[in-house]
């Protein structure tokens, strides 16, 4: 690997990490909302902020990619529109629902926790997958998945085996955002990425002012007082975090980018201790430790391990 190679993976590396961390503390910011407004409210708010800042990024992109992407017929540009429209509706019904519920148990729950049992998303997506679809996975993924559910059992079962109101919500969210994911796996592929995020931030904004006006009474005085957390969690979290996601996957290795990324939580667990004040018991440590694990060895690609088993017989 020449050196500008390696530059530009550093580079990838370096935004994927900062990415990780204003996802981290977006936990934080939505935790620190709940003093002033609705949850439901503070997502709609939010939300009109993210689809207006990646609106803006993805008519950028597409004004700029014009010039340089391959002529398409009618039909498929008509396609193209069509599955990028789709798309970002079904994206964003299942981020809506996702977004409410963690906001609402963020509640109840630390912002550490929440950010732990959100990002149990990654371990199920792929047993989604080989529901619905019958996806075959690596047997280390099943073996993540095991490892998951001994630690979702140490963070969350009390010693009445109960789970918390609030964590209950939280598992819920995680459940939406893997079929969040699920979608977009879908049809990213088939239409514009960025268009179909802002689409799905549009659409999830929609639904959850529809929920808040239902659930709640919105005001613009909760507005204003929680003005910098809903700014933090729109533009900086949604719009900034986003943007930098696309840029830092297009230099590294897809691997190492999920890696990175995954590090949301531990950086949501040290932002609630650091700024919060948040303490979780010597248990509920330990399942963020074996949490941890689960997501690190989940993000583990055949191609890895073939490479280091690879490297490791060339240098017996």
């Amino acid at each position: 690997m020449d050196a500008k190679e390696t530059n530009r993976r550093m580079t990838g590396n370096v935004l994927l990490t900062i990415t990780s961390l204003v996802w981290g503390l977006a936990f934080v910011a939505q935790r620190v909302g709940m003093d002033s407004i609705g949850p439901v409210t503070f997502t709609a708010v939010r939300m009109i902020l993210a689809a207006a800042a990646v609106g803006l990024v993805a008519f950028l992109q597409e004004r700029a990619g014009r010039k340089h992407s391959p002529p398409m017929t009618r039909e498929e540009n008509e396609r193209r529109r069509k599955d990028t429209i789709i798309g970002g509706i079904c994206c964003g019904v299942f981020l809506a629902a996702a977004s409410i519920f963690q906001q609402i148990g963020l509640v109840y729950t630390t912002a550490g926790k929440a950010g732990f049992i959100t990002a149990m998303y990654i371990l199920l997506v792929p047993v989604l997958s080989f529901l619905l679809f019958r996806k075959k996975n690596p047997a280390f993924v099943w073996a993540a998945v095991g490892i998951g559910v001994v630690g979702m059992y140490l963070l969350c079962i009390n010693e009445g085996f109960t789970l918390t109101k609030g964590d209950v919500l939280e598992c819920i969210c995680a459940l939406f955002f893997s079929c969040q994911i699920l979608s977009c796996d879908r049809f990213t592929g088939k239409g514009n990425p960025l268009t179909i995020s802002a689409i799905q931030f549009l659409t999830t904004a929609v639904l959850a002012g529809i929920a808040a006006f239902i659930m709640e009474e919105p005001a613009w005085a909760q507005i204003e007082a929680a003005m910098v957390p809903i700014l933090y969690c729109g533009l900086v979290s949604a719009g900034l975090g986003y943007t930098l996601q696309m840029i830092g996957q297009r230099y590294t290795d897809p691997t190492v980018a999920s890696l990175l990324m995954s590090m949301e939580s531990v950086f949501a667990l040290v932002a609630g201790a650091v700024i919060l004040h948040e303490r979780l018991s010597t248990r509920e440590l330990l399942g963020c430790l074996v949490m941890f694990i689960a997501i690190m060895l989940s993000q583990i690609s055949p191609e890895l391990l073939h490479n280091i088993g690879k490297n490791i017989k060339n240098r017996a």
